[in-house]
């Protein structure tokens, strides 16, 4: 199912060129944005722990969620206590912000936020407004790093630390802005982030990251797990409703499966019929349609988690950014702390008229 802009967002095309005075439009409204929250004319709201930004400046799936996991395992590893909030993109819920456990209804809280928790073990918290999610984080557990899973536009927001991921294989696309094409942000703003991550392929100064998943996992019953080699003998139904299907069908197809594609929109609300086909084959679908698919998927459907990859060097580099951040956070507190206890101690002079205090 290909949508509007991977037809006509990821070329030069009379379309996009007649939208193109759209785009700049759309791109200078951003630009200006950007400036208000740089030069400290719109206020940022700073939380006091480190926070970890990980977007893309792209519309569509590039590989945040995999990453967000992953850099959770590497600060956990480090000695930090991660939390995680995200918008809950899909999320039909009434009241936000919400916490989001290994059990919460995706439909509710939204899909990426379900598998982040399943997947990461650690608080996550949703909601559009990101600095509400984070202080309901913060005032309900002991973290002491946030990551926030999308959210590079979020910039009322205060953030230490800047991940864009780049599909390595699309790109930028025609590396125009909304409408003319895919992008929320000017290709400029990848020079203003910490880390530029490629998924699938990085270009100079960018770090790669791949995504590893060889084993599928029985939807009706977790303990029950298949090498996908397993599935060679024959075809196989592949489902994917994420931002860019293609990549999980040629992930399928480089493990030497042969599949019958079935694109769905990215967060789709999946009906039982959906997963119901004329020939009967496995299904294979992505482990964020699995959350979604779990109570209304027929027997013989799996679904094929995926783990990133990425350099030593990025690891290296992300943590010694990070001690630098919470350092310079520690110092910053105590010296908060001790302004505040010097300023209790501290009686003004009765002598002196109120307003002169």
């Amino acid at each position: 199912m290909m949508t509007w802009l991977d037809r006509y967002g990821y070329s030069l095309n009379w379309v996009s060129v007649l939208l193109w005075p759209l785009s700049l439009l759309f791109g200078a409204m951003v630009w200006v944005r950007r400036w208000l929250y740089v030069q400290g004319l719109s206020k940022s709201e700073e939380l006091g722990v480190p926070v970890i930004v990980v977007g893309n400046i792209s519309v569509g799936g590039t590989g945040k969620t995999p990453l967000v996991a992953w850099l959770v395992e590497l600060v956990r590893g480090a000695g930090y206590k991660p939390g995680v909030v995200s918008r809950g993109y899909g999320g039909q819920s009434a009241e936000w912000p919400r916490y989001v456990t290994i059990d919460s209804d995706p439909y509710q809280v939204g899909d990426e936020p379900v598998l982040l928790a399943r997947r990461c073990r650690c608080p996550v918290v949703v909601g559009p407004d990101r600095v509400a999610a984070a202080r309901m984080l913060l005032d309900t557990y002991d973290c002491n790093v946030i990551v926030s899973d999308d959210g590079l536009q979020h910039y009322r927001l205060s953030r230490d630390i800047e991940i864009a991921v780049v599909d390595g294989f699309r790109r930028l696309g025609n590396a125009a802005c909304l409408p003319a094409g895919p992008l929320r942000e000017p290709p400029s703003r990848l020079r203003e982030v910490d880390f530029v991550v490629g998924n699938g392929v990085a270009r100079g100064g960018e770090y790669l990251m791949s995504l590893h998943g060889e084993t599928a996992v029985n939807l009706g019953d977790s303990c029950i797990s298949a090498a996908l080699a397993g599935f060679r003998g024959g075809t196989v139904h592949a489902v994917a409703g994420i931002g860019d299907p293609g990549r999980f069908f040629d992930h399928l197809r480089r493990a030497q499966l042969r599949i019958m594609e079935h694109p769905f929109p990215d967060h789709c609300a999946f009906r039982a019929e959906d997963l119901h086909f004329r020939e009967d084959l496995p299904v294979l679908m992505t482990e964020k349609d699995a959350i979604k698919c779990r109570l209304i998927a027929p027997d013989g459907c799996w679904y094929v988690p995926v783990s990133a990859q990425l350099e030593p060097e990025f690891e290296e580099q992300m943590l010694k950014r990070l001690a630098m951040v919470a350092m310079a956070k520690g110092i910053r507190r105590r010296q908060e702390d001790t302004n505040r206890g010097n300023g209790a101690k501290t009686k003004p002079d009765a002598s002196r008229p109120r307003g002169e205090e």
